[in-house]
């Protein structure tokens, strides 16, 4: 688990990095050019054109706001997904002692899936908001704001839904010895939950103002 979230947190630190480094480049590349003789300023060679076009594309404002749709989307829906599977295991242990859980099992199995809904809302927030759909382009300062608004309904939403797919199960087998204690598996569930709506409160918050 501890690999797989440095791994995410590496990819998230080259995915910030990439348009940073592109201004650095950009800046460089223009100072060069600016250097040369005013007959050479026109010709830029095939793989200079093919790395200001690299930079430039990690730079603008459209590829950083996707880059964050995914986020938001992904990392949610890998939490959901990893969520759901862990208290569907316990589930089809709990109901195959027990089938009158079954209703029971199925609510507390698909608590986890609600940070997928989350990151999917946020993403589709970012859409609006960065214009693609109007067919028009976000600054680079917009897409910027956009992707790190992101971050915490993509961050959060990961690693509440595995925590609370994990609370869900424990809340079967204690209901599969107690019956009546369904109030409380849910309530227990919900609690971690809880972080995850206030990380797309904020992540709402910063899409809107844009």
């Amino acid at each position: 688990m501890k690999k797989r979230i440095l791994i995410l947190a590496f990819a998230l630190v080259v995915a910030l990095a990439l348009p940073v480094t592109g201004i650095f480049a950009d800046s460089a590349v223009s100072n060069d050019v600016a250097a040369k003789d005013v007959a050479s300023e026109n010709t830029v060679s095939e793989s200079d054109n093919d790395g200001l076009s690299l930079w430039s594309f990690f730079s603008s404002g459209t590829t950083l706001s996707v880059i964050g749709v995914f986020i938001a989307v992904g990392l949610s829906g890998i939490g959901s997904a990893k969520g759901v599977g862990i208290a569907g295991r316990t589930a089809a242990g709990v109901v195959s002692e027990d089938p009158s859980l079954s209703g029971k099992c199925t609510v507390l199995e698909a608590l986890p899936a609600t940070q997928g809904i989350y990151g999917f809302v946020a993403g589709f927030l970012v859409l609006i908001k960065n214009g693609v759909l109007a067919g028009q382009a976000p600054s680079f300062e917009q897409g910027m704001i956009l992707l790190c608004a992101c971050l915490p309904v993509g961050i959060v939403g990961l690693l509440s839904a595995i925590h609370q797919g994990r609370v869900a199960a424990a809340g079967m087998q204690m209901m599969a010895k107690q019956k009546d204690k369904f109030a409380m598996g849910i309530t227990y569930s919900a609690m971690v939950e809880t972080y995850a709506i206030l990380a797309l409160l904020i992540s709402a918050l910063m899409i809107l103002m844009v």
